[in-house]
């Protein structure tokens, strides 16, 4: 270990006497399609480890709630942290914390220790589903909550509204869901007044959607697009190079982005030690101007094999990757630019061509979830779902009412391929199915008979809406009336969709229902 590692190493430890106080770093900005330091402008390039024990990294398909929150464990970080200056990190990827937890010690140690983090905002059950995607209050809520205990620590370096939710073409539905998640949340830094955090997004490396994906979720206002790209890369497998790996073509296809790109997964395993070869290469000529850096897959063993070090209890054991990894990263040293003498050129990428490697319509995102508008909808209902509704009930009652056609769903149904999107959509479970309950109600005259289903449907007082509640539900019930639609991805933009045919959206919701009772957290999609 060089002298350099060990004096830092025994700094950090002489800080762990105590609860550590958190030193103020300069936070991460960025400019362009480049990250810097706030106070001396120098270029920041990602020297990154995936950090989370017993975690499948979220792919849109998790129906757990239970994880581990790596930054809510200080007697974890107090022990890691010296092995992850040993491989010259800067920066760790977390897949999931739990808003409730104090991170307060070990995002000081951290800090500290210089290392930024990166947050993915979703959790397993509360993210965005890759084949039944909805965008709602209860994923809104979940993600705030995130932003919220993360704005705070001048070492947050941003945010990840979805990980590998688009897989496949067919997949492509889902990104206007994840467009609109970045949307929202970057409006929601902004209201609350926060510093400016960057949200983005981990893609998968699918030549099919990796370009008409990447340019979506750049194309448009800048307002909807992502702050910056991740991707997750495991094309470099043993003694390849940067033709054969890809890596010479994914520069080449990115050097136009204009904002940065980096690795936010990398290191394949099929070829045991990893050597990462392609560390050097990221860091250097071939790649430095193009991509910032990249974080590496995966700092704890487990079953997957992509682990650096073994964990047991308070014992770390380094394996060969660690060794490796430590070797080629102490090589690295990208020339950068300094922030005063860069002068951005790139523009937003073109929207996609809908078609078969990208199914959604490009121009409309579903609508910003708001509470205030659900509660009003609600509180004018006259039938609602009875506390007799389980989860059973719920997905029976969305399949009944919502399969006999007509425009009784269209309020809350979600069409990407058409850009059709119902105002309340967005809204909870319960608020969804007791709208849907009260436009059939409405339809049979509003007769006694119509609103019982064996008694889990249930007339309630209506209240009158009035003021700024009333002015939304109109809005609201109009743009439902309408057949949907959503906000424009770019001004100008037709708002407006087809009226919604079929069941299949609605078969779909009665799934989600399912699910998210089950969890019992609302609904959740990954």
């Amino acid at each position: 270990m060089a002298l350099t590692t060990l004096l830092a190493t025994a700094s950090v430890l002489l800080s762990y006497a105590g609860h550590a106080t958190a030193q103020d770093v300069d936070t991460i900005v960025i400019k362009g399609s480049k990250f810097f330091y706030s106070g001396n402008g120098t270029q920041f390039y990602i020297k990154g480890i995936a950090y989370q024990q017993d975690f499948v990294a979220g792919r849109g398909d998790a129906t757990t709630t239970n994880y581990n929150d790596p930054l809510a464990d200080a007697d974890g970080c107090r022990r890691d942290i010296p092995y992850l200056q040993q491989l010259y990190t800067n920066t760790i990827r977390v897949y999931a914390i739990d808003p409730a937890q104090d991170h307060d010690e070990c995002m000081a140690l951290l800090a500290n220790a210089g290392i930024y983090v990166v947050a993915d905002l979703g959790a397993p059950s509360e993210s965005i589903e890759s084949n039944n995607p909805a965008w709602n209050t209860d994923i809104f809520a979940r993600y705030t909550s995130v932003v919220d205990v993360m704005a705070k620590y001048s070492n947050t370096l941003g945010f990840f509204a979805g990980n590998e939710v688009v897989n496949q073409p067919n997949q492509t539905i889902a990104a206007p869901f994840v467009k609109a998640a970045v949307r929202d949340t970057k409006a929601y830094i902004r209201s609350k007044n926060y510093r400016a955090i960057g949200v983005g997004y981990a893609t998968t490396d699918n030549v099919d959607i990796r370009e008409p994906l990447a340019n979506y979720m750049d194309c448009g206002n800048p307002d909807d697009g992502v702050d910056f790209w991740g991707y997750n890369v495991y094309s470099w497998c043993g003694d390849s190079s940067f033709e054969n790996s890809g890596y010479e073509a994914r520069t080449q296809e990115f050097e136009s982005y204009n904002v940065p790109v980096f690795f936010a997964e990398y290191g394949c395993n099929t070829v045991q030690p990893r050597t990462f070869g392609d560390t050097p290469v990221l860091y250097g000529p071939q790649m430095d101007s193009v991509w910032s850096g990249g974080i590496v897959y995966l700092y704890f063993q487990e079953a997957n094999d992509y682990g650096l070090v073994s964990v047991d209890g308070d014992s770390v054991s380094t394996l060969d990757d660690f060794n490796n990894l430590r070797s080629q990263i102490a090589t690295v040293s990208p020339s950068g630019v300094n922030s005063n003498d860069y002068n951005p050129t790139n523009s937003a990428q073109a929207c996609p061509t809908q078609d078969a490697s990208f199914s959604a319509v490009p121009t409309v995102l579903p609508p910003s979830p708001d509470t205030s508008v659900c509660e009003c909808m609600y509180n004018s209902l006259s039938c609602v779902a009875s506390d007799e509704a389980d989860n059973s009930t719920y997905a029976e009652l969305f399949d009944y009412v919502c399969g006999m056609g007509g425009d009784l769903c269209n309020g809350i149904a979600a069409n990407s391929t058409t850009g059709t999107y119902g105002e309340f959509g967005m809204c909870s479970p319960q608020q969804q199915l007791g709208y849907v309950l009260n436009q059939y109600y409405s339809s049979r005259d509003s007769a006694s008979t119509a609103c019982d289903f064996s008694g889990s449907a249930t007339l309630q007082q209506a209240t009158s809406a009035t003021g700024s509640c009333a002015a939304a539900l109109s809005s609201a019930s109009s743009a439902a009336g309408n057949g949907g639609g959503g906000a424009s991805t770019s001004e100008g933009a037709a708002a407006g969709g087809h009226a919604v045919s079929g069941t299949v959206e609605y078969i779909t919701m009665a799934v989600l229902v399912q699910v998210a009772l089950i969890s019992g957290i609302g609904m959740i999609v990954l």
